[in-house]
């Protein structure tokens, strides 16, 4: 037997498709399994996984997922996981708990930087530090209120999901996921049910560490273009300390069903109109995991059903007037069995019957009747370009490749069944041209015949957050009563040694223990995207000359200026209308499936920002960005100018679907995304780029769509009227811009269709519109049925007298990954704290996320300011700091999201000079620079403005505590 630093070559193959070598070896001492992908992509990936099936819902997996990366035997800080955040070029740097594993995945395009990640994370997760005290600080503890007189939770994670638990969309994925497989792993919540997480005990969190987190049980995988011998005597030097164990960790399967269940489960609501509303899914248990072909078929039989706004089972429940938007999460194809989700949402919870009866209905008459050639030839191309392109937007490519080898890989299958496509993607579209009813059979036998399935309905409950509250209160008062005054006292005393803990900074020896670059390890000059400028009858044209593998990404933009203020809160719905209602040829059928079998897709997209040169009225833009092989260019500029010269809007019924999906998915993002609609409502205040963008996607424009709902009953002739009057005033060769992604030989090829495409289109007299916000001076407190807060504080600087300097950048990433971190997240058990600063408005904010406090994070808020002015740097810390900017500045980007960061770039007016003038203040950046800044941040204390999104108890018990003033906004 041959061995490389350790490990046995167990197979070897060529990837042609993803222009990959994979390498799959075993470690001969341990049994490890690795998987190594060589390629030319610089944006390395190293993944460590160990299947987790979690005994119980107490989050046990999930916490001990937070706990590994808080100190280690070689690196003895409080957090390394920090320590890489504030001093790291990384691309990515995460971990992830499934229902069944626990990934810990890393990324950098620098080698240096990339192998200091893989050491330190590697260390963490085979070493780690777990003491009581970092299992209280990440799971859960007690605390004696300041009264003295009741006992309370903290815990990061504990906050972590009460902020899950108050998303019903959380739950509805939760709850439909578990009733499928209530005798395995994945019936029990592995990040851990918020009434559970009190229950766990140290000893049982130590003893899952030592049981699942062994090199026996460990499949490590590593993708880019470094040296594949180095990666295996790197971890070669940890595995070297372990002995092989008997490690037989599979995920049962789920005994099949014998006749179908119904569930009912309430959630927590509020008390108004749009709270008494359920939702519904029906669940079918699929095949097991990987059958590469049955896996891409299934996924190709997803989109068919729910994939473009037209898709039959989409059209049937979107058509019924049931509810507001489809439920479910498709196709899950990430466990080892498979299951497909899906219903409604915003239901009247007595029509649940309607429809399980409807969705049954319409799977009957898909099988029966035939699916629409045409609907299989979109998924299939679909599918096809999406394999083919590769494009995982912010993601590393790498990352997602190994989630998919996951697939197959945790489950004792060929890493590389999901991974190399070709050859499944070959057999389905040979299996389709042989049986013309193959899509329709999966059907039979998958759905209609399969007695594995579950309805669940979620109804709201009003009661159910009182009711819940009162439940928490009565087990902390039982809790405290069944104890002693010694046991009270411990209490106390391990909750004072853990805030010591927290406040006591890690002594200089130990962060030095962390690897670091040094500043001379970075470039101080920019890396440029490529541009030209030209023009065609006065439409500018951008061109980005960046190898795209023969793929154009084309952007056709819209001056939101030609439009007066009483138009911002429809331009998320023109932008859709524009591909979702069909053209004078073509209905939104028609031309759903017309856009997926000819191109790689199209949709709209938004840009709002304060520009360079006015702080005022800034840059507005609506954007149709398409992609498309160069051999489908033309059929993508021949539906772009379908769409833009002969929409059809005059279509009541569906632009009310569009209305009612639209205020769904507001509503639905309200929790999970929390922290953002707070600062978008914030920024709101200061300038009109933030004001408009406030009227067109924040909760402003949710209260629109509510009233808009009405509206369309009543006077459905003037909301049209007002649309078209839309389309005639934006689409308009003055009001047009046009950005191109692609390699300099297809562009020259491309350049005569661009512009004829462009000569189709009017040249009207355009007026740019002033739009002019009504700011105000109330704190906001915008209450929903949630069981933790958003608390949010900005201001603008440049108006206290501020001026931009590129050291602001490092001392914003710096307050959040140092201060706010602490203050927010260790001590306080929010999930999370942001210091967000635009350069260009000059408005900063401060947000939490997930936050159990309101108060407490204000002060620390507050407190910015004397940390930063009595702020004392280690060379090495300030070091730390600027590379972690730079490394954001250097963000790794796919050829499209080059081409369109370089667009917004321009329509904001930056130029590359004045970037790279921002680099190196960044590089420059002194201790000096952090005093001055928090004397900046004096202003935004004493004047800022307050918004908080959270329960209106906690809003209102701060106003008493803190003599705040809060304008109450009911928003659920």
């Amino acid at each position: 037997m041959t061995l490389l630093h350790g490990f046995e070559k167990i197979r070897e193959r060529d990837i042609p498709e993803l222009k990959t070598r994979a390498e799959f070896y075993r470690h001969h001492k341990t049994g490890a399994e690795l998987l190594s992908l060589v390629n030319d992509d610089e944006n390395k990936v190293f993944g460590i996984t160990f299947r987790t099936p979690p005994p119980d819902s107490t989050g046990l997996p999930h916490i001990l997922e937070h706990s590994v990366l808080c100190g280690s035997r070689k690196y003895p800080v409080k957090e390394p996981f920090v320590e890489l955040l504030k001093g790291s070029l990384q691309t990515f740097l995460n971990a992830f708990t499934y229902p069944d594993k626990t990934c810990y995945p890393v990324a950098s395009q620098n080698e240096k930087d990339f192998y200091n990640l893989c050491d330190i994370y590697l260390d963490a997760v085979f070493h780690p530090r777990l003491t009581p005290y970092v299992f209280y600080q990440e799971g859960w503890h007690y605390e004696i209120d300041r009264d003295g007189a009741s006992l309370m939770y903290k815990g990061v994670v504990l906050n972590e999901m009460k902020g899950a638990y108050s998303s019903p969309d959380s739950l509805l994925a939760e709850y439909s996921q578990q009733s499928l497989f209530p005798d395995t792993p994945y019936g029990l919540d592995s990040g851990g049910d918020p009434k559970e997480i009190p229950t766990l005990t140290f000893e049982k969190f130590k003893s899952f560490h030592e049981k699942y987190y062994h090199p026996s049980n460990a499949l490590i995988y590593f993708y880019g273009n470094d040296d594949p011998a180095k990666r295996l005597a790197l971890v070669e030097d940890y595995l070297k300390d372990f002995q092989k164990i008997d490690m037989s960790v599979e995920i049962p399967l789920q005994p099949p069903f014998e006749k179908p269940r119904r569930l009912i489960r309430p959630f927590a609501a509020g008390n108004g109109e749009e709270s008494s509303k359920g939702m519904v899914t029906m669940n079918w248990g699929l095949a097991e995991s990987p059958r590469s072909e049955l896996n891409l078929a299934f996924h190709v039989l997803a989109y068919i059903f729910l994939g473009m706004p037209g898709s039959p089972l989409r059209k049937a429940l979107m058509d019924s007037n049931l509810g507001e938007d489809v439920a479910g999460v498709g196709l899950a194809s990430e466990l080892r069995q498979m299951y497909f989700s899906v219903g409604l949402k915003g239901i009247d919870p007595k029509n649940a019957d309607r429809v399980e009866e409807l969705i049954l209905g319409t799977l009957e008459d898909l099988a029966r009747r035939g699916i629409d050639p045409k609907t299989i030839e979109a998924a299939m191309n679909t599918t096809e370009f999406a394999l083919r392109e590769n494009n995982t937007g912010n993601y590393p490519r790498g990352l997602v490749i190994m989630l998919r080898a996951l697939g197959s890989w945790l489950y004792g299958e060929d890493p590389l069944a999901l991974v190399a496509f070709e050859a499944p993607l070959e057999a389905v579209k040979s299996a389709v041209k042989e049986d013309g009813r193959y899509f329709e059979k999966l059907i039979e036998n998958y759905f209609l015949e399969n007695p594995h399935r579950t309805t669940l309905l979620l109804v709201p409950d009003p009661e159910m957050g009182p009711r819940e509250e009162k439940a928490e209160t009565k087990r902390l008062a039982d809790a405290r009563s069944a104890m002693d005054p010694g046991e009270l006292e411990e209490i106390a005393r391990l909750a004072q040694e853990l805030k010591e803990i927290q406040e006591t900074p890690d002594p200089p020896e130990a962060l030095a223990t962390i690897p670091c670059l040094k500043l001379e390890d970075l470039d101080r000059e920019n890396r440029r995207i490529p541009l030209a400028l030209s023009s065609r009858d006065g439409v500018p044209i951008l061109f980005h000359d960046l190898f795209t593998n023969g793929i154009a990404y084309l952007e056709i933009g819209f001056n939101l200026h030609a439009l007066p203020r009483k138009y911002l809160p429809y331009v998320h719905l023109f932008g859709r209308a524009l591909l979702e209602l069909g053209t004078e040829a073509e209905d939104y059928v028609s031309l759903g499936q017309r856009i997926s079998r000819k191109t790689g897709g199209i949709h709209p997209s938004y840009f709002t920002s304060v520009t360079k040169e006015s702080r005022g009225a800034g840059a507005a833009w609506m954007f149709l960005r398409g992609k498309a092989m160069m051999r489908q260019t033309g059929d993508l500029l021949d539906i772009l100018r379908d769409v833009l010269l002969t929409v059809k809007l005059d279509n009541r019924e569906r632009f009310r679907q569009m209305v009612l999906e639209s205020k769904a998915r507001l509503e639905q993002g309200l929790v999970p995304g929390g922290h953002q609609v707070v600062n978008r409502r914030l920024r709101s205040r200061f300038n009109d780029a933030d004001w408009a963008s406030e009227q067109m996607a924040g909760l402003a424009n949710l209260f629109f769509l509510r009233k808009l709902a009405g509206t369309l009953e009543r006077d459905w002739d003037t909301v049209l009227l007002d649309l078209e009057d839309m389309r005639r005033r934006l689409i308009n060769r003055k009001a047009m811009i046009v950005n191109v992604t692609l390699d300099e030989d297809n562009w020259s090829r491309l350049e005569p269709k661009v512009g004829e495409f462009l000569d189709r289109f009017p040249s009207n007299p355009f007026q740019e519109e002033t739009w002019y916000p009504e700011p105000s001076g109330e704190f906001e407190g915008l209450t929903i049925p949630a069981q933790v807060n958003y608390v949010g504080k900005a201001g603008d600087v440049y108006s206290m007298g501020y001026r931009f300097h590129g050291s602001a950048h490092v001392i914003c990433r710096y307050l959040r990954n140092s201060w706010l971190w602490d203050r927010i997240r260790v001590q306080g058990g929010a999930y999370g704290a942001f210091c967000l600063f635009d350069r260009l408005s000059g408005v900063l904010s401060f947000v939490s996320y997930r936050d159990p406090n309101l108060s407490r994070t204000l002060e620390a808020f507050n407190e910015s300011t004397r940390f930063l002015k009595e702020i004392s740097l280690s060379k090495e810390e300030l070091t730390k700091a600027i590379i972690g900017t730079i490394g954001d500045m250097d963000h790794y980007q796919l050829p499209d999201a080059k081409g369109y960061s370089s667009l917004l770039r321009h329509l904001s007016g930056e130029t590359e000079e004045d970037r790279q003038r921002m680099r190196e203040e960044v590089l420059d950046t002194t201790e000096t620079d952090f005093k001055r800044f928090g004397e900046v941040l004096e202003g935004l204390r004493d004047h800022g403005h307050i918004t908080v999104l959270g329960s209106e108890t906690a809003i209102r018990e701060a106003s008493k505590q803190e003599g705040l003033s809060f304008k109450i906004v009911k928003v659920l």
